[in-house]
């Protein structure tokens, strides 16, 4: 479980053309910082700046989602939240990311404004991706797309990337959804994992990866974890079939 936090964000009153971040430490405790020192917190380590309300008749559907890159559960507000979280769990470039990581407290030329972004990721490379996830139908809403260009611009001046999402693509989705069924360390099947690597090191379809291995439901399951994990390169903007080539990846890129 996470750790207490000490209180839930209370409002600060922002100076004119002055920008705070508030949020959590892993322990809990709170703090409140200008948004120029934001590049030096590793927000993907932070508590959810705010709670996720979840009662009876609600729009959203809260819950937790345990990461494979971060090995520990995270909470989302929303399904759709979740399928980001997924998806930024299966990119390779991705090395940590938190959900609601901090509020921003700010004020500008139409007035005060205050925003809780929805997912903070830290790629390989050291740089940053924030999310916010609307529904589709929301995306042209004038305040929606207001709140979107005020935190773009603070992403720019941080030197972060910031983006609005929706719905995925579905095939996409499709895909990083069943791989991740098998995205958890494995148990049974582990000692399969040298041989069916050996035995890709040459394009080969699925379904005749998994045949040669004396309990091919076994060695199915190991070879979606592959894939997950991108130990087993393939085609990902094609659909998951039996006749879908995989490739052992160089160990450099699966690294």
């Amino acid at each position: 479980m996470s750790p207490p936090r000490t209180r839930t964000l209370r409002p600060v009153r922002a100076a004119r053309d002055r920008t705070f971040l508030q949020y959590y430490e892993p322990c809990g405790t709170e703090r409140i910082i200008p948004a120029s020192l934001a590049a030096a917190v590793a927000f993907e380590n932070a508590l959810p700046a705010r709670e996720i309300p979840s009662h009876a008749g609600q729009h959203h559907t809260p819950g937790h989602y345990w990461s494979a890159t971060t090995d520990r559960m995270i909470d989302y507000e929303s399904y759709l939240e979740s399928k980001w979280m997924k998806l930024l769990d299966f990119d390779p470039e991705v090395v940590s990311f938190s959900a609601q990581p901090f509020t921003i407290d700010s004020h500008d030329s139409d007035g005060a404004w205050r925003h809780t972004p929805d997912l903070f990721a830290r790629r390989r490379d050291g740089s940053v991706l924030l999310l916010d996830v609307k529904e589709d139908g929301r995306m042209t809403v004038p305040a929606v797309i207001c709140q979107a260009r005020r935190t773009a611009e603070l992403c720019q001046r941080i030197g972060w990337d910031y983006t609005m999402v929706g719905e995925p693509d579905a095939l996409r989705w499709a895909n990083v959804s069943w791989l991740a069924g098998y995205r958890r360390p494995l148990l049974a099947g582990k000692a399969l994992v040298d041989r069916l690597l050996m035995l890709a090191q040459r394009s080969v379809p699925i379904g005749d990866l998994v045949s040669f291995q004396p309990v091919p439901e076994l060695a199915r399951s190991v070879t979606y974890h592959l894939m997950w994990h991108h130990q087993l390169a393939f085609d990902e903007t094609r659909p998951l079939r039996d006749h879908t080539h995989v490739r052992a990846a160089d160990p450099r890129s699966a690294a």
